[in-house]
C-alpha cells in the first residue's frame, strides 16, 4: 500500500506572515490525518522560517499521528530532533539562502557524518531516510552508511513535466534507483515539487512506497480545501 505524507510547513509560513497564532500547524496536522494523510512531514530549518521548535515538539506529541521530521546535519538541530523524538527522520541538505531544497545530499562529502547521525537515531529506534538525487551511486552509498530509507528528489522530473518537456530519461533514472534500492532492502520514498500529474506518473513505479507532498497541497487547498486535495492524492497513489 502506497502512503501519502502531507508536509504542513506552509501552514506555518502563512501564520508567520502575521506573527500571530493562526493558522496553527498543530490543528493542520490533526486535520490532515483525519482526512487521509498517512503521516505528517515538517521541516525544522536552521533559520526557523516556518516550523518553530514548539510546533515540532507539540506535533510530535500527538497520539496516533506519524511524524516525519526533516532536518539538516547541523549538530544543534540533530540534538533537538533527538529530544523531540519523532517517528521518522529525513536528513536533507540545507542552504540558508535557498527558497526551497534544491537537490539531494552530497553523500560522498558527508558519508562519515551521516553515518554517525543515522547511528544516533537508530539507537532511539527512529527510522531515518536520506534525501538523495536519483543516481545509482547515491543509492549504494545510502546502503553503505546504514540508512533504512531513501527519499528521491523529484524536483527535476516535476519541472520537466510542468514545462511540458521530455522527461523519459529522468523517470528512467528514478525507476532504476528505486529498483536497486528495493533489491538492497531500502525503502523508497519520493518528494519535491510533486503535483497531481507528476505523482500519477511516479505512482506507476511499484517500488515507491511513500510520497511526501506539501507546497502543492497547501496551494491547491486555497481553492478546493485541504480535505479534497488530500483525498485526490490518495486516490492517485492507490491506482
Amino acid at each position: 500500500m502506497k502512503r501519502l505524507g502531507v508536509n504542513i510547513d506552509h501552514v506555518a509560513t502563512i501564520r508567520n506572515a502575521r506573527g500571530e497564532l493562526h493558522p496553527d500547524p498543530l490543528i493542520a496536522a490533526k486535520f490532515a490525518k483525519k482526512v487521509g494523510a498517512d503521516s505528517i512531514t515538517i521541516h525544522l530549518r536552521e533559520d526557523r522560517r516556518h516550523i518553530k521548535d514548539l510546533d515540532a515538539k507539540n506535533i510530535c506529541k500527538i497520539k496516533n499521528i506519524l511524524v516525519n521530521l526533516e532536518i539538516s546535519t547541523n549538530s544543534s538541530i540533530v540534538n533537538k530532533a533527538l529530544k523531540i523524538s519523532p517517528d521518522f527522520i529525513c536528513i536533507v541538505p540545507e542552504k540558508r539562502r535557498e527558497v526551497t531544497t534544491e537537490g539531494g545530499l552530497d553523500l560522498k562529502k558527508n558519508k562519515i557524518k551521516l553515518k554517525k547521525i543515522i547511528s544516533k537515531f537508530k539507537k532511539k529506534k527512529i527510522r531515518t531516510s536520506l534525501f538523495i538525487n536519483p543516481t545509482v551511486s547515491d543509492v549504494l552509498i545510502s546502503r553503505e552508511i546504514g540508512t533504512e530509507c531513501i527519499e528521491i528528489h523529484t524536483g527535476r522530473l516535476a519541472n520537466l513535466v510542468k514545462s511540458k518537456k521530455k522527461y523519459s530519461k529522468e523517470i528512467k533514472k528514478i525507476l532504476k534507483c528505486s529498483t536497486i534500492a528495493k533489491k538492497l532492502g531500502i525503502e523508497v520514498h519520493a518528494g519535491h515539487g510533486l503535483d497531481y500529474k507528476t505523482t500519477k506518473i511516479l505512482s506507476k513505479i511499484n517500488e515507491i512506497q511513500e510520497f511526501n507532498i506539501g507546497h502543492y497541497i497547501i496551494g491547491e487547498s486555497i481553492f478546493f480545501g485541504l480535505s479534497r486535495v488530500i483525498k485526490n492524492f490518495k486516490s492517485i497513489i492507490k491506482k
